[in-house]
């Protein structure tokens, strides 16, 4: 994924970040690969710090995950920030966070075309399901296209390595797809 970022192929892409370390994440490391940026791994969490701080402030009551942009001028990043007090991202912060995203991307040729990292296998901010446990890719797919998103999604190298993930072009599968994962001829 961060080749494709840095060969042009996209101009956003979408990740998680947090108020406290991101150190970790895809997003210090695309700050830190274009050149052209003025955004650091550390001024980036301090802006997410500085933006939670003011939400609990300002709209303690809402508990929404919010969109942080930071534009590193060759690249947009749209980073889903983690609600505050959680060490994790549940599902249902993804529905609602990618609805937002795909409000933010509906009718913006300039922000075309975005890719995404599938929250799967994260160290800063990863993802889990109401069991406590990382939901399936396909879970996961599943809840970024129910909520309009319709850009490319990375999965985590972790499931390459497994051999537990397909890639294919569109999302749902397309019907000859789904029976060969179902088992089914």
């Amino acid at each position: 994924m961060l080749r494709d970022m840095l060969d042009g192929r996209y101009r956003t892409v979408i990740c998680g970040v947090n108020e406290q370390d991101n150190s970790h994440g895809i997003v210090a490391q695309l700050v830190h690969l274009v050149t052209s940026s003025q955004w650091t791994e550390q001024t980036l969490t301090h802006y997410a710090k500085v933006f939670q701080e003011s939400v609990s402030v300002h709209a303690a009551h809402d508990h929404e995950p919010y969109v942080l942009k930071y534009d590193l001028d060759s690249v947009l990043i749209l980073a889903l920030l983690r609600p505050r007090g959680q060490d994790h991202f549940t599902v249902q912060d993804l529905s609602r966070g990618f609805a937002t995203i795909s409000k933010m991307l509906r009718g913006r040729r300039d922000r075309q075309p975005v890719a995404s990292v599938s929250f799967l296998g994260a160290r800063s901010n990863s993802l889990v399901d109401e069991n406590g446990k990382e939901p399936s890719f396909e879970t996961v797919l599943r809840t970024m296209y129910q909520a309009g998103y319709r850009g490319d999604v990375y999965p985590a190298p972790t499931l390459w390595s497994k051999g537990d993930v397909g890639v294919f072009a569109t999302y749902p599968f397309p019907e000859g797809v789904q029976r060969m994962r179902e088992g089914s001829s």
